[in-house]
C-alpha cells in the first residue's frame, strides 16, 4: 500500500479550482508539456504556452490552441521577451527537455525571467527519480537537474520539483527489462529492491494539480505503483497471459562497468538519452539510492494511477 501524507496537509477543492491568472508552461510542443497543457485545461485552468517561433506553426502549437491554448512566440534567448511572457502568471511550469543549454542555460533565463514578472511560484523541469541524494558523476542528466537547483534555490520564488521515479511507459520497450520476446525480466543486482514507476499522463496530471496548488512544498513526490523486479514478472506475466523468468545480468557493479565500456566505445554526448545514460539510471534505480522516501499520492485525491500490468496489457 502507498504511503499517504497526513490528511492536513491535504489542499481542499477550492485551493485547485482555476483563477484568472494563468499557468504560464515552456516546453508545451514537447511529449510532457503537451500532456501537462491538457490537464491543466481539463481543470479549467488559463494556460499560456510560450513556444519557439519556429515552432507555432506546427501541429503542436495547433493542438494546444484547439485546447483553447494562448500560444505565445518567445524568444528563448532573451530574459526580456521571456519576462513580457510571463507577465500576469499564477505559476510558471518548466517541461523543457535537453542537455545543458535548456536545463541549465534557457531554464535559468526563465527562472529569470518568473522572478522579473513578479510570478509567485516555478515548477522546473525535474520529473524524475530522486536526484537529490545521488553522489555527482553517477547520471550525466541529473548532474545537470541539480546544477539548475543550486541556482533555483537561491531565486526569491516558491519552488516545487516534482519527482516521479522513471516514467512506466518505457517499460514498453524503451527500457530493456520487460522483454516480451523472450519473455523476460532482465536485472542487475536485487530483484526485490523497490522501484518507483509513474506514467507521464499521470504525472502530467499530478503537476497540473500542483501548478494550481498555492501550498506546494519544495519537493512533491510520486509513484503510481512501486515494484520491485519480481513485481514487474508478476504483472508482465499477468499482462500476456504466460509467464515471464527474472533474468539476471549480473551485480550492479557489473552493469557499472558495462556503463563505463558503452560511454567509451558510444559517447553520443550532444543526446539527451544515449545508451549509457538510460544504463545509468538503471542504476541509480536498481541500487536505490534514487528511491523516493515518502509518497504524496494522496494530496490530489482525484487522480487514478495507472498500475504496471494495465500499462503493459495495452
Amino acid at each position: 500500500m502507498l504511503p499517504t501524507v497526513p490528511e492536513q496537509v491535504l489542499p481542499s477543492a477550492s485551493t485547485l479550482t482555476s483563477t484568472a491568472a494563468p499557468i504560464v508552461l515552456a516546453g508545451a510542443t514537447g511529449g510532457l508539456g503537451l500532456l501537462i497543457a491538457h490537464h491543466l485545461r481539463r481543470r479549467g485552468a488559463t494556460v499560456r504556452a510560450l513556444v519557439r517561433p519556429e515552432s507555432s506553426r506546427k501541429a503542436e502549437a495547433e493542438s494546444l490552441r484547439l485546447q483553447g491554448v494562448e500560444v505565445v512566440e518567445t524568444n528563448f534567448n532573451s530574459v526580456a521577451d521571456l519576462t513580457r511572457a510571463c507577465t500576469g502568471a499564477a505559476c510558471v511550469v518548466s517541461a523543457l527537455s535537453g542537455l545543458r543549454d535548456s536545463i541549465v542555460d534557457t531554464q535559468t533565463r526563465l527562472l529569470d525571467a518568473a522572478v522579473a514578472a513578479g510570478a509567485p511560484r516555478f515548477i522546473p523541469s525535474d520529473f524524475s527519480a530522486d536526484f537529490t541524494t545521488l553522489p555527482e558523476g553517477s547520471n550525466r542528466n541529473f548532474d545537470l537537474r541539480r546544477e539548475f537547483q543550486r541556482r533555483l534555490e537561491k531565486a526569491p520564488i516558491q519552488a516545487t520539483s516534482i519527482l516521479n521515479g522513471m516514467f512506466m511507459d518505457l517499460l514498453k520497450g524503451q527500457a530493456p527489462v520487460v522483454l516480451p520476446g523472450p519473455r523476460r525480466v532482465v536485472y542487475w543486482g536485487d530483484a526485490d529492491q523497490p522501484l518507483d514507476f509513474t506514467t507521464m499522463v499521470d504525472t502530467a496530471n499530478f503537476t497540473a494539480a500542483a501548478a494550481l496548488d498555492p501550498t506546494t512544498p519544495r519537493f512533491l513526490r510520486v509513484a503510481g505503483e512501486v515494484a520491485t523486479i519480481r513485481g514487474l514478472q508478476a504483472a508482465a506475466s499477468a499482462a500476456a497471459g504466460h509467464p515471464f523468468k527474472l533474468f539476471r545480468v549480473g551485480s550492479l557493479g557489473v552493469l557499472q562497468s558495462m556503463i563505463k565500456v558503452t560511454r567509451t566505445l558510444m559517447p553520443a554526448n550532444d543526446e539527451v538519452f544515449p545508451p549509457w545514460q538510460g544504463m545509468q539510471y538503471l542504476h541509480n534505480m536498481l541500487s536505490g539510492q534514487a528511491k523516493l522516501p515518502t509518497l504524496d499520492n494522496a494530496r490530489y485525491p482525484d487522480i487514478r494511477y495507472t498500475q504496471v500490468r494495465e500499462l503493459l496489457a495495452r
